[in-house]
Formats: C-alpha cells, structure tokens, sequence
C-alpha cells in the first residue's frame, strides 16, 4: 500500500467538543483489489473517541458480488464500500447503506460478526415476541456460520462497483437495471421539481 497524507490538523472534538486536541488525517491510499480510497481518521487523546473510515475514489461498473459462505471461505478477504449493500437471504439479514455508512475491510468471518452485533441490538430494542423470536433464529444461524457450521450465501451489491471480494470462488455478475433503480446508496438526492 502507497500512503500519501494528504492533511494533517487539529481540531474540536466531535464528542467532547474540546478545542484543539483532537487530530485529524486524511490519507490519500492504494489498496490491492480495491483502487484508490481516502482514509479519514479522527483521534481525541481527551475523551478516546476514534472514529475512521474509507471513501472509494473511483467509480466502478455496478457489481453483485456472491459467494457461498463455509467453514472454508470464513477467512477470504471482503471490501465493502460504503454504497454498498450486505445480505445473506438465508437468514434474512440485509444492511443497506444511509448517510452515515462508513467502508471497511475485513474478511467473511468479520462480516458474520458485524451481523451477529446488529442483530443482537436489535433483540435488546424490539421486545416483540415475533422479533425476539426472529431475533434468536437468525442469530442462532449466524452463529452456526462463525463456527463453520452450515452454508450460506453472502451477496454484496454495490451500485458504484467500489466492494470486491478477493477469492477465485467469488461469482460476480451484472445488476440489472431495474434492480439497480431500487438500491440504496447512502447519498442523498435532492430532486428539483
């Protein structure tokens, strides 16, 4: 990876909203299978808030990424843009993006684990019984996939073709249109009338 600060500087703090001691920087960075990204990090030394996150700069042909989820690709490497879409049918478990989605680099195993937190937040919101008991099967099946029990599908679908999925097992195919006039991108629109 080729890593070029592209700024340096301090400023409030987001959280504590201290003056001058929180560091920001921005770097510019070329990540294999994946292009050119900016890298943004914010530290305060005050409080311990950190918050990062991975802007694409470039923009891609549209891309539906799918593989099977098994005890042997638990560790194959997954990229996931902030425009893009995350579903594993199976279990009914779908995080689409919105103004806040941040990019992250991980692998299978890891993207198992973002869903087994999501879903476990959400059985300590929702106290319904058919949430709860929803709640409780589908994290049971996410549970079972981190063991390398049972398969699955993970499909990754990404507007903007900025998410990749490193493995010769990876299938990726053409969104069709119609499908595409329906994903989320986590942009704002502002429509003129």
């Amino acid at each position: 990876m080729n890593d070029e600060t592209i700024n340096e500087m301090i400023i409030k703090c987001p959280a504590c909203a201290k003056n001058g001691v929180a560091k920001s920087i921005m770097k510019e960075i070329e990540i294999p299978h994946f292009g050119k990204v900016m890298e943004t990090t914010i530290q305060c030394p005050a409080c311990g808030f950190k918050h990062s996150d991975i802007i694409a700069l470039e923009q891609n042909e549209p891309a539906k990424y799918v593989l099977e989820i098994n005890k042997s690709t638990l560790s194959v490497r997954v990229v996931r843009s902030q425009s893009a879409t995350v579903i594993i049918p199976e279990i009914g478990v779908k995080v689409e993006p919105g103004p806040k989605s941040e990019g992250y680099v991980t692998n299978v195993e890891g993207v198992l684990t973002r869903f087994e937190s999501a879903v476990k937040k959400a059985l300590n919101l929702f106290d319904d019984e058919e949430s709860q008991i929803n709640g409780k099967k589908a994290l049971d099946s996410i549970q079972e996939l981190i063991n390398g029990n049972g398969t699955a599908t993970l499909i990754i679908l990404d507007p903007f073709g900025q998410s990749n999925v490193v493995s010769e097992k990876v299938e990726i195919l053409e969104i069709p249109e119609e499908e595409l006039r329906e994903l989320k991108t986590g942009f704002s629109h502002i429509e003129e009338n």
